[in-house]
C-alpha cells in the first residue's frame, strides 16, 4: 500500500502542476487508479508526463528506501511496476501506448487499438502465470474494465467533438480531411474539412453536426 500511495502521488503532483482537476483515486486488488475530471483535448505531452510520473515516483521511492529491511519490498516493487506497465486497460502501460498511438493516429481508432491489445494480453497472462484464484480475480477485474472502457467509446468521442466547439484550444499541428470523416480527427491537431469545393473550419463543420442543445442529429 505504501508503494501504491507513492506511485499515485506522482500522478497527483504532476497533475496538480498542470492544473488538472482530480476526481478520485480508486483502489484495486492489484493497484490504484487516479481519475481526472478534465477535457479530453488536453495536450498529449501533459498527459504523458502525468502517466509517467507514477512509475517514476515509485522508482524513486524504492531507491531511497531500498536499504530498509522490509519483507518482500523488492519483490512487491518490481511486481507492481512491471505489471502496471503492461498495455492493458486501465493500467499505465495502456495509457502510454494509447498516447503514442494518438500522437500519430486518430482519436477514434485509438479506442480499438488499445482494446484489441488489452484483450490479447489477458490470455497471454493466464497461460504465462497459470491458475491462481487471486490472479483469476485480477484478470476478471481487468476484463470488466476493458469492456466498460470500450462501451464508453462513443460517449468519449462525442465529448471530444463537443469540446472542440465549446472551448478554444491552441494546436500547432494542422490536418485537412477531404472526405468529411470526423473519425479521422486527431488530438493536438486543428482540422480543416474540404466540402463542396471549399475549405470549412473545424468549428463550423462540427457545429453543423450538433443542434443547439449539444445533441448530435
Amino acid at each position: 500500500m505504501t508503494i501504491l500511495l507513492f506511485h499515485e502521488l506522482g500522478h497527483i503532483l504532476v497533475a496538480r502542476y498542470f492544473k488538472w482537476h482530480i476526481e478520485k483515486v480508486k483502489l484495486y486488488p492489484f493497484g490504484a487508479l487516479t481519475l481526472f475530471e478534465e477535457h479530453l483535448n488536453k495536450p498529449i505531452k501533459e498527459e504523458m508526463m502525468i502517466v509517467l510520473a507514477g512509475p517514476f515516483f515509485q522508482i524513486l521511492f524504492y531507491h531511497f528506501f531500498s536499504n530498509l529491511d522490509w519483507t518482500h519490498f523488492k519483490e512487491f516493487h518490481y511486481c507492481l511496476l512491471y505489471f502496471n506497465l503492461l498495455p492493458i486497460v486501465p493500467l499505465d502501460g495502456s495509457k502510454i501506448v494509447t498516447l503514442i498511438y494518438q500522437w500519430f493516429g486518430s482519436y477514434w481508432k485509438s479506442f480499438y487499438f488499445i482494446f484489441y491489445i488489452s484483450i490479447l494480453m489477458l490470455p497471454i497472462l493466464f497461460f504465462q502465470f497459470g491458475f491462481s484464484l487471486v490472479f483469476i480475480l485480477i484478470l476478471i477485474t481487468l476484463f470488466m474494465d476493458i469492456i466498460e472502457f470500450f462501451q464508453h467509446r462513443n460517449f468519449c468521442f462525442q465529448k471530444f467533438l463537443l469540446e472542440r466547439i465549446l472551448y478554444r484550444f491552441s494546436f500547432i499541428k494542422r490536418k485537412t480531411i477531404y472526405d468529411g470523416n470526423i473519425k479521422k480527427m486527431k488530438r493536438d491537431t486543428k482540422h480543416l474539412f474540404y466540402q463542396n469545393n471549399h475549405f470549412v473550419s473545424e468549428e463550423t463543420y462540427l457545429q453543423k453536426m450538433f443542434d443547439f442543445q449539444g445533441k448530435a442529429w
